[in-house]
């Protein structure tokens, strides 16, 4: 019986891309080439990672992102309006102008956890729907560039979703996003 190789940052990212793959197969197809994956790898990746997380005494959240991913590349404390965080950050080769970012609350409850755009880096222009392009912008570009946005509920964990406005046509649409990037628009 061979032991299970180490769960490191390679597939962590196949976990990433495992709840991608639902939207984006064929994008997901080239990211596993390129991580030099098999789709089973990609599966049994996620299974491991769905024991860690539900394991009765398990790791928390925060101590599991650190075993899997190390230290973090950088972190920021944070104040969203009465709340006060650290936000963590990890380099995800797979998406270079992206980092893995961990919410962590005092005394180390995380609140949330998906890709955002790498700091200092340009996001994509976005000036109509036309220019949303899946893995392409993260939640927060989504809903500054078409603002007022409405959060809504995703179908799954990780996912997210955006009620957004076209500008110009008044059409409304839906953003779906999963760990935090844009995947797929729908007909609002």
């Amino acid at each position: 019986m061979t032991a299970n190789p180490p769960f490191g940052p390679r597939e962590f990212q196949l976990v990433l891309l495992r709840r991608m793959a639902d939207h984006q197969p064929d994008l997901v197809a080239d990211a596993r080439q390129e991580l030099s994956a098999s789709l089973a790898e990609m599966r049994e990746a996620n299974r491991r990672w769905q024991a860690m997380v539900r394991a009765p005494r398990g790791r928390g959240a925060l101590r599991r992102y650190r075993s899997v991913l190390g230290e973090p590349e950088s972190f920021t404390h944070r104040t969203i309006g009465d709340l006060e965080c650290d936000a963590l950050l990890w380099p995800v080769p797979l998406w270079p102008d992206l980092r893995f970012e961990v919410m962590v609350a005092p005394g180390g409850a995380v609140w949330n956890e998906w890709l955002v755009r790498t700091p200092g880096r340009a996001g994509p222009e976005l000036r109509a729907v036309e220019d949303l392009r899946p893995w392409s912008a993260t939640v927060d570009e989504v809903a500054r560039a078409f603002a007022p946005a409405r959060p809504m509920e995703g179908g799954a964990p990780t996912r997210w979703a955006l009620a957004i406005t076209a500008p110009g046509t008044g059409e409304c649409h839906v953003a779906e996003f999963t760990w935090g990037l844009f995947q797929r628009l729908l007909p609002g």
